[in-house]
């Protein structure tokens, strides 16, 4: 029920969905594993109850907007710190192959809720579009919708 709730509180931060043939309506959250990173000499936790939701909106190859985030619950919600993190936007055609990545700021401050949007585009070609959540330079978490006709 928890992460039901942080999910829900999630989509309230704007409205968006998965580009379909004449409507879209994706949102999916992937769990974040539990890791240890090491920060100007000192060793970070982010432990168990964290999760990269991905959400994006169009029709068709149009995007109109996507979010990305990470939301934590539980003990996670109040202990999770990522720092030196970014969230790229990575493109796929139907057989797998990446043709694009938009590549987030890279954030040296710590933060319990990393958070990024990008505006509209259209894709050459169908396939997926994933988030991914990096966190001191190690991919920490990917988030897929796949766009079909």
């Amino acid at each position: 029920m928890l992460v039901a709730a942080a999910v829900l509180g999630f989509a309230a931060v704007g409205p968006m969905g998965v580009a379909g043939p004449a409507h879209a309506g994706a949102l999916g959250s992937t769990a974040i594993g539990t890791f240890t990173y090491e920060v100007r000499g000192a060793a970070v936790k982010v432990p168990v109850g964290c999760f990269l939701t991905h959400r994006i909106d169009g029709s068709g190859k149009r995007v109109s907007g996507q979010l990305a985030g990470v939301d934590c619950v539980g003990a996670a919600a109040t202990f999770s710190r990522f720092c030196n993190w970014r969230i790229d936007f990575a493109y796929a055609d139907t057989n797998g192959r990446a043709y694009r990545t938009a590549r987030g700021a890279t954030h040296a401050e710590c933060d319990g809720a990393p958070l990024r949007r990008a505006g509209a585009r259209t894709l050459p070609a169908y396939g997926k579009a994933c988030a991914k959540l990096f966190v001191n330079g190690r991919l920490r978490a990917t988030q897929c919708h796949y766009i079909t006709k």
